[in-house]
């Protein structure tokens, strides 16, 4: 799994980390039981704090993403959590927020940012 962090993002790198590992399990790119790097290994290869690191990580194992095993590495977890509609909602606005925002600094108008979500879900299987 490849992890790449912007500092210059304005957005936290710890959620930068948690939003890339929870893309990978939902595109697939790793499975259930997968061994992810350690907080140590990952925040060498990033250049950030191991404490960023580690802050994603307890985000993601709260959440019920990931799941670490004492001495024995981090793993994705074997179930995917539910939320109800609300907390759903509640959890993408600030990434729908991020790329509308972005999205408008670089110039594109709605139907472009639209037409590029619309991309990613159908690369995911997702939208039709």
């Amino acid at each position: 799994m490849l992890i790449h962090v912007n500092a210059s993002s304005g957005v936290p790198i710890y959620v930068q980390i948690e939003m890339q590992v929870k893309n990978a399990v939902a595109a697939g790119a790793v499975k259930k039981g997968e061994a992810l790097p350690s907080v140590r290994k990952l925040a060498l290869e990033l250049g950030v704090n191991p404490n960023t690191v580690a802050r994603a990580y307890q985000e993601l194992e709260r959440e019920g993403v990931i799941g670490t095993v004492p001495g024995g590495g981090t793993y994705v977890a074997g179930h995917t959590p539910r939320f109800l509609k609300s907390e759903k909602l509640r959890r993408l606005q600030p990434y729908a927020q991020q790329i509308a925002v972005e999205g408008t600094q670089l110039g594109l108008n709605d139907k472009e940012i639209m037409e590029m979500v619309q991309e990613e879900l159908e690369k995911l299987g997702v939208y039709q």
